[in-house]
């Protein structure tokens, strides 16, 4: 069925087709001089000294993983309520996820959790920034420097920032992604800025670098000669038009970070009255916000297949939505994967209940006004049929 209002949509410029033709005009349409263009315009925008542009966030994140070396059977505690990638890449790469339940107000993973989770397995902390909400990443540093200190575990654990939804994201004065070990982000085109395609590693750590340079080419080691393989690694290039259409989106990044901001204190305006809804907070203690997407949450009276029966409700007007996240322990795909999971109440509630709204930089105030007119007329629908 054909949306009247999309839940995502790219924006694309006249002089977004401009740059991505301008390549078209030359022989470089892979491994070229955009590529290391937009690398540099991440660096210099992020504030990270190496950034590796590779296919996806995936990408990204699978030659993150693998570039820190770690052993076998190596704990690695993240977040269940985050897209699926994370466990994909973990499961693949052979290290055992433990998941952690989120605080339900901001929809990210706290220093306190993480700290009850490591044992002395763990070797990876991936800290998500959800929905663009900032993490307290400073502050899972600091747990783990803490635990540390006191011997608990004896090895030095690692942190990957999963920015791949916070591309414009604040954490403590300084950009989303360039805290920890490495940093993600993606360009997928329901982000804020897109390549089509695309996603980008950042770290401070030149060994990880090169070796993230590696991986993404076949194994090649460029100190060698081309027909040379280093290491097993992936075909995970970006090719220069997407990372053509990429530098003409982020010169614009600024002001999508303000209008995606205007978009949600609108939908905040018009949605205070609705009872049974949770907004979200328009502002962090931690930073500042970049919307991925705007999340609202039904109260607790609803039921999972109540918030499906409003989803669709919306849909049969025209009105698309999204269900974020299906939560990553209750996944078919660890049935057979010996991996061991608890209970994690916040997660599971805020799954079932959480609604994803129409939110692209084009969304007028008129189509706000219409999701929200709906979903007001959707939930009275519901009342009235129990």
């Amino acid at each position: 069925m054909k949306m009247r209002i999309p839940l995502a949509k790219p924006e694309i410029t006249d002089a977004d087709r401009e740059a991505v033709m301008e390549v078209l005009r030359t022989p470089n349409l892979s491994s070229g001089p955009k590529v290391q263009e937009f690398e540099q315009a991440i660096c210099d925008y992020a504030g990270s000294k190496h950034a590796v542009a590779v296919n996806s966030g995936t990408s990204a994140l699978q030659i993150a993983v693998r570039s820190l070396g770690l052993d076998a059977g190596a704990e690695v505690i993240l977040p269940s309520f985050t897209f699926s990638a994370l466990l994909n890449v973990i499961l693949q790469e052979g290290p055992r996820p433990k998941f952690v339940d989120i605080d339900p107000e901001s929809y990210n993973t706290t220093p306190e959790l993480i700290a009850a989770a490591i044992t002395e397995d763990t070797q990876l902390v991936i800290a998500v920034h959800t929905f663009g909400i900032p993490a307290d990443v400073p502050g899972i540093i600091s747990a783990i420097s803490s635990l540390s200190r006191a011997g608990r575990p004896r090895h030095t654990i690692q942190v990957i920032e999963d920015a791949c939804e916070a591309l414009g994201t604040e954490v403590e004065g300084r950009k989303a992604g360039i805290l920890g070990d490495a940093g993600l982000f993606a360009f997928y085109p329901n982000k804020q800025i897109t390549t089509g395609e695309g996603g980008v590693l950042v770290t401070s750590d030149e060994r990880l670098a090169r070796q993230a340079r590696i991986l993404r080419n076949q194994g090649r080691d460029p100190t060698l000669s081309w027909e040379d393989h280093a290491e097993i690694g992936f075909s995970y290039r970006l090719s220069d038009m997407n990372c053509a259409l990429g530098i003409s989106q982020l010169k614009r990044l600024e002001y999508v970070t303000e209008k995606r901001q205007h978009l949600a204190e609108s939908y905040d305006r018009r949605l205070q009255g609705i009872a049974d809804l949770v907004r979200p907070p328009l502002s962090s203690v931690i930073g500042r916000i970049s919307w991925f997407l705007y999340p609202v949450r039904l109260s607790d009276r609803f039921t999972r297949a109540d918030r499906d029966w409003i989803c669709d409700s919306l849909a049969s007007e025209g009105i698309a939505t999204g269900r974020y996240f299906a939560p990553l322990h209750r996944q078919p795909v660890l049935r057979n994967c010996g991996v061991t999971t608890t209970e994690l109440p916040n997660t599971e509630s805020v799954a079932d209940r959480v609604i994803a709204l129409p939110f692209f930089n084009e969304l007028t105030e008129a189509e706000v006004e219409q999701v929200c007119s709906e979903l007001e007329d959707s939930i009275h629908k519901w009342l009235r049929k129990t």
